[in-house]
């Protein structure tokens, strides 16, 4: 089935227990019988106690400086460095809530554990001692809550004690029947990469606070409750309806002081729920969002097409209008001290968590996109100001709930990550694609536009003329990746990088689009038309490939896990086989090279195969999804690497597969541009197409033998099937049938 994850045997762990979500709260269910756990996250709960003032040793003299050591000195190993003196705090991270703890007693016997991404409900079942139990949890959006519930088929025949713990500290009460925690995250903690003798801090009175509020509805027997938890016995059937809310105001101001406000919010929707509609509620606002798309593969592909719809499942799960953005694990990490503080990693991460939303027809959940980028603009005026004296707004590589735009690291940390200052440049190139796709011309006004075009502001403001006459955005790096100077020493400070290039270029022509879409010709947009004209040009390196840097520097890693040379070709648009063959072919080079040997992990696998994708090698691509399969998941495929989670490969993955069955970034909509050969027959349906169109396809034999689509908008459009191309003028709102 590609609908479901099911095993014989509980999770041994918390990478292998099973998620759920809306959002907001996010739980991973182990479906342990003697010892059920369920682990909590709320999105909003972070470490910190508010917003920090930006405090650099430099600034824009600093700025300066970068620019005179690299213009007129030449001196890439003293610019780096210099750098370091922009740099601010480090992030907060994202924390754990609580684990809800039920305890039964037993032996388990038929012992099936499940996931139905259909419904977003965790079934398990099982015998004991020739009683069948069932037990159900999902976390419903409509409702604001999580809802447990036990069933046996024999009477009186559930016993059970249940209770909430935490890593963080809390205190439980009981009234009218509710039972109740509190707490706060830590006011202050160290990022787990840094040392520190006392990590994590607990001030009272400060740090995000935290209530939680559970209520016991049965069926027969008997309840009782204490400050240690509620206790069953003798009952027919118990369902547990859990809510929690925290004290968190929003990024730009101090959390609320008291804790108990937060546990009255939780009671709130305890009281506001109607029991008997919950799981009715719960499964039509789920399945109406997942049943837009899904993907069938013939087979011994069932795996692949699990993970695509998988990566659907998730992000419903962890993104929905009016939550936090999914982060880098999604809603869910068990530990206060997570890898890489479990936040926005702004140089891919967070933008692959959504490569898959508009193409598999989940716009709503891209909304918490929008609310992140637009608090990062408003923090990101100041960065811009006090920083490098710039006009428009900025965000470098890390971001929290507080908002961070600064090149993090407090002058410690190294700037082939830090100083990356067009992480927000990239972030809104996500805006347009979503009108692209999505065509709310509103929204584009109210929202998308204003911050792209603070973004191009801040660009035109940091471009400055080299010798050549051509415009050079600086600093400027490669993500995570070094150069090899001649001397032996590794920089990654440097005039205009590719990566630089191919996003600016983009953020011009986006500009100009919207401004065109909305009826507008602003003086800024002529003013960055005509710098767009000035940049410096892509360069290819001696043996074919894009080159990383202005300068042919000897890579410090050739195969190194960052394509962003290769972002003209996907998730931008520039690089086309057939429109612009010289830069495909060295993108394939650079990709040849960059893949001979390599280990790939997660995230860059999923880049990987959108990239082969761009170029039409559907097999290349199919290699590294079997690879990333083999090598990269749990059982429940959820990324791990080693004992580390992120969750950008699932949402990539998801993405990048879709790219395999239709591209629409030129002006010619494709229909199964680069089908692997390994999947000769399968279906698809509700895979969105650039201009609002919808499209459902079925293939036997690598042959379309159906095809279908409904447009939002009527109008003509190319289409490209794989044996022949069609030129077509679609009505809104009706079906039209391709193949037959």
């Amino acid at each position: 089935m590609t609908s479901e994850l099911w095993f014989r045997t509980p999770a041994p762990d918390w990478f292998e227990a099973l998620p759920i979500g809306n959002g907001h709260l996010g739980a991973k269910v182990f479906g342990r019988v003697g010892a059920e756990r369920i682990a909590l996250n709320l999105d909003d709960v972070w470490s910190g106690d508010g917003p920090r003032e930006l405090k650099v040793t430099g600034g824009p003299e600093a700025l300066a400086d970068v620019r005179r050591l690299l213009l007129d000195d030449g001196d890439r190993l003293a610019a780096t460095e210099r750098t370091r003196d922009l740099q601010g705090p480090l992030v907060e991270s994202y924390q754990p809530l609580a684990d809800l703890l039920i305890r039964t007693a037993g032996e388990a016997g038929d012992y099936r554990r499940s996931l139905d991404l259909r419904t977003g409900v965790v079934g398990v079942d099982y015998t004991v001692s020739g009683t069948q139990f069932r037990r159900e949890t999902f976390v419903s959006a409509p409702d604001q809550v999580l809802v447990w519930t036990i069933t046996a088929d024999q009477a009186g025949a559930i016993d059970l004690d249940l209770g909430l713990e935490s890593q963080h500290p809390i205190t439980a009460e009981v009234a009218d029947g509710i039972y109740t925690v509190s707490g706060h995250a830590p006011s202050e903690l160290t990022i787990e990469y840094r040392q520190s003798p006392d990590p994590i801090q607990y001030r009272d009175g400060h740090g995000i606070g935290f209530g939680i509020a559970l209520q016991v509805h049965h069926l027969g027997g008997d309840v009782t409750s204490s400050q240690e938890g509620v206790t069953v016995r003798g009952a027919d059937r118990v369902t547990v309806v859990l809510a929690a809310a925290s004290t968190f105001e929003g990024w730009s101001v101090p959390p609320g002081r008291d804790p108990q406000t937060a546990v009255r919010a939780a009671i709130d929707l305890l009281k506001a729920v109607e029991l008997d509609k919950l799981r009715e509620r719960h499964i039509e606002d789920h399945h109406e969002l997942y049943n837009r798309a899904e993907l069938q593969l013939g087979a011994g592909q069932d795996q692949v097409a699990l993970m695509f719809n998988f990566g659907r499942y998730l992000l419903i799960a962890s993104s929905r209008p009016g939550t936090q953005a999914a982060n880098l694990q999604g809603i869910w990490n068990e530990d206060r001290r997570p890898m890489w503080a479990s936040d926005w990693t702004n140089n891919i991460n967070t933008q692959m968590n959504y490569w898959p939303a508009d193409v598999t027809g989940l716009g709503e959940c891209f909304e918490p996109f929008i609310d992140l980028l637009e608090g990062l603009a408003d923090s990101g005026a100041d960065t811009a100001r006090i920083l490098y004296d710039a006009p428009g707004w900025v965000s470098h590589h890390n971001s929290d709930i507080w908002r961070a735009t600064w090149p993090v690291g407090d002058g410690g940390d190294d700037p082939v990550w830090a100083m990356c200052a067009t992480c927000g440049v990239w972030m809104a190139a996500h805006l347009m694609e979503h009108y692209r796709f999505g065509q709310d011309l509103e929204l584009l006004r109210e929202r998308s536009y204003p911050l792209i075009a603070g973004a191009a502001e801040f660009v035109l403001a940091m471009l400055i003329e080299d010798w050549d006459a051509q415009l050079q955005f600086i600093p400027s790096t490669a993500p995570e990746h070094h150069f090899v100077l001649p001397s032996g020493e590794k920089a990654s400070v440097d005039l205009t990088s590719t990566y630089d290039i191919w996003l600016i270029r983009e953020l011009f022509a986006n500009l100009a689009e919207a401004e065109s879409a909305l009826g507008l010709a602003t003086e800024l947009n002529k003013q960055a038309q005509a710098a767009r004209e000035r940049l410096p040009e892509i360069k290819i390196t001696p043996d074919g490939r894009l080159n990383e840097w202005p300068t042919d520097w000897t890579p410090s890693e050739i195969n190194h896990r960052h394509q962003s040379h290769l972002y003209g070709l996907y998730p931008g648009a520039e690089i086309d086989p057939a429109g612009t063959p010289e830069w495909a072919e060295a993108a394939r080079r650079s990709l040849t090279v960059r893949t001979d040997g390599a280990t790939n992990g997660g995230w860059t696998a999923a880049w990987l195969v959108a990239l082969w994708a761009r170029l039409f090698e559907a097999d290349k691509a199919s290699e590294v999804i079997q690879d990333y399969l083999a090598r990269l998941v749990s059982d429940n495929l959820l990324h791990r690497d080693g004992d580390i989670f992120q969750i950008d490969a699932n949402f990539g993955m998801t993405g990048c597969i879709a790219e395999l069955l239709i591209q629409s970034h030129t002006d010619v909509i494709r229909l199964l541009p680069a089908l692997p050969t390994a999947w000769p027959d399968g279906s698809f349906r509700g895979l969105r197409a650039r201009g609002g169109l919808v499209f459902d396809v079925t293939w036997q034999g690598g042959r379309v033998t159906a095809a279908s689509v409904v447009a939002s908008r009527t109008g003509q459009h190319r289409i490209a099937l794989p044996d022949r191309e069609i030129v077509v003028t679609l009505p809104a709102g009706r079906t039209v049938d391709l193949v037959r």
